[in-house]
């Protein structure tokens, strides 16, 4: 494979993934715009709170798509409101001595009433910082039939771009993701994110590799090892990682 190849070649893959996303919006009756924020604003604060700086500020409205599309939910040693307030039935034991909080067959969260959070003022943190802006940044899906509710969200995103900046850091945002997704046997061992998830933190912790104008004149295996220095830099400055977002460490399948 000739040097600077693969960049070339992730530019139509690129336009391939938001040509879906919008021939998806497109089709769909469904889909209302919705405001997701000036784009580079929204990458400072997430990248702050993926280093554990702060929380998400997400403007969810009425939507519930995270509390019906089957995740379960990691109780912190911190939410003793939101313990007290869940049925031990719907507590699960999980590795090194963690709670996590199930849910039900259809997928939905057991907290929820009549499509409402029965439990909203004390809620799990997770639930609080759950943002799922990071999938419409990435330009990808949240998953698959099991969240079509957060999908019709992600589709209804929109950014802004007040600076030139912002575009580019969003392209290179999904570059990154597109590069993640694709040249996955260019990692280590082939060891890169394959659930949403993991792909679009990636994408976030190390897109300045696509803003290098150098990019142009590397090959995918040196490209791969750029994103995972970059990752690594990264989380180099993380004090502590939310449990919201531990299985999105490089590597992770989910």
């Amino acid at each position: 494979m000739q040097p600077g190849r693969v960049w070339r070649d992730c530019k139509p893959l690129l336009r391939s993934t938001k040509n879906l996303l919008l021939m998806r919006e497109s089709t769909s009756s469904e889909t209302v715009i919705v405001a997701a924020g000036p784009f580079g604003s929204w990458l400072a604060q997430t990248r702050a709170f993926l280093r554990g700086d702060g929380g998400a500020d997400v403007p969810c409205g009425d939507c519930v798509g995270c509390c019906v599309s089957a995740y379960f939910i990691p109780i912190r040693p911190e939410d003793r409101a939101a313990l007290a307030n869940i049925p031990a039935q719907h507590l699960i034991s999980a590795p090194q001595g963690k709670l996590m909080m199930e849910y039900l067959a259809d997928g939905s969260c057991p907290m929820l009433r009549a499509g409402q959070c029965s439990i909203y003022q004390h809620r799990p943190q997770t639930c609080r910082d759950y943002d799922c802006r990071i999938f419409a940044a990435a330009g990808i899906a949240a998953g698959g039939a099991d969240k079509v509710v957060i999908n019709r969200r992600v589709r209804a995103w929109r950014f802004t771009y007040p600076a030139t900046a912002d575009q580019q850091a969003h392209d290179a945002v999904q570059a990154a993701a597109v590069f993640i997704q694709t040249q996955r046997t260019c990692f280590p061992g082939g060891r890169a994110p394959t659930a949403p998830t993991g792909i679009a933190v990636l994408a976030i912790k190390s897109y300045q590799v696509f803003l290098d104008d150098s990019i142009q004149t590397k090959s995918a295996a040196e490209i791969a090892a750029d994103i995972i220095k970059a990752s690594r830099d990264f989380d180099v400055a993380m004090p502590s990682q939310p449990d919201s977002i531990q299985a999105a460490n490089f590597g992770a399948d989910d």
